[in-house]
């Protein structure tokens, strides 16, 4: 991936700065965006990116990113936008200022991301990766609103895969399991919460940033420039299997 340019939205995070981490150990040019300063700071220092602070639910501020990402690589190549939040509460105790900030944040961002970034790559083609979640996949208690979100994410990767496939544009997204990140410490900081949260996963363990960031940097990968419209559990097993309560034998 040497010599192609990246813009990387929620790159703070901890699947974002893991997707930075990949990209510019494979030669490429990162610019990375977020709205904490101190953490873009220690972004650039320790992976060499450039970074932006802005906020992706803003339109005119993902349009900038695209802009600069284009101008410090001299091309884009790709789009990944690991924006997200996680609201754990059943709908009749969710407020409509938490749906409303729900979905801005995880299904908005994720339409800007394509929005924009359809029309920058659209010139010579590229990947948009988008971050989806095994909540969209599998009925989860009090996840109505997250999961409606990010199954909103589903829904619009493969329409969107659709549109602008004669581009050669393509869009994917990740579905993710339960990740160990920032964002996720108040699940796993409880014991009773990690062991319920290991009992979903067939694998038997949580999920690691690097898990995921390999999985979104293999779908921005130009060698892999045959696969568009699909979103790829990367869940330990979550979204789509049930196990058995005994081991096989």
């Amino acid at each position: 991936m040497t010599g192609r340019g990246y813009l990387v939205l929620g790159a703070t995070g901890g699947i974002g700065s893991a997707v930075c981490s990949l990209l510019v150990a494979r030669g490429a040019g990162v610019l990375a965006s977020g709205r904490d300063p101190r953490k873009l700071a220690h972004l650039r220092a320790a992976h060499g990116v450039t970074a932006i602070e802005a906020d992706a639910r803003d339109p005119g501020a993902v349009e900038r990113c695209m802009a600069a990402a284009a101008e410090r690589t001299g091309h884009l190549d790709g789009v990944v936008n690991c924006v997200g939040s996680i609201l754990l509460k059943p709908a009749h105790l969710t407020s409509f200022e938490e749906w409303q900030a729900t979905l801005d944040v995880n299904l908005g961002t994720a339409f800007l991301a394509v929005k924009y970034g359809a029309k920058a790559l659209g010139g010579r083609g590229g990947s948009i990766v988008l971050v989806a979640s095994a909540a969209a996949r599998v009925g989860l208690a009090n996840h109505e609103a997250v999961a409606a979100a990010k199954a909103g994410v589903v829904g619009l990767t493969r329409s969107a895969a659709a549109t602008y496939a004669a581009r050669g544009v393509r869009v994917n997204c990740v579905a993710p399991g339960l990740v160990r990140t920032p964002l996720t410490e108040r699940i796993t900081a409880s014991p009773a919460a990690e062991r319920a949260s290991l009992a979903m996963h067939p694998l038997g363990r949580l999920g690691e940033p690097g898990d995921v960031a390999r999985a979104i940097v293999f779908l921005l990968d130009p060698e892999n420039d045959w696969i568009t419209g699909q979103a790829l559990g990367v869940d330990g097993g979550l979204g789509s299997l049930k196990v058995r309560a005994d081991p096989v034998a």
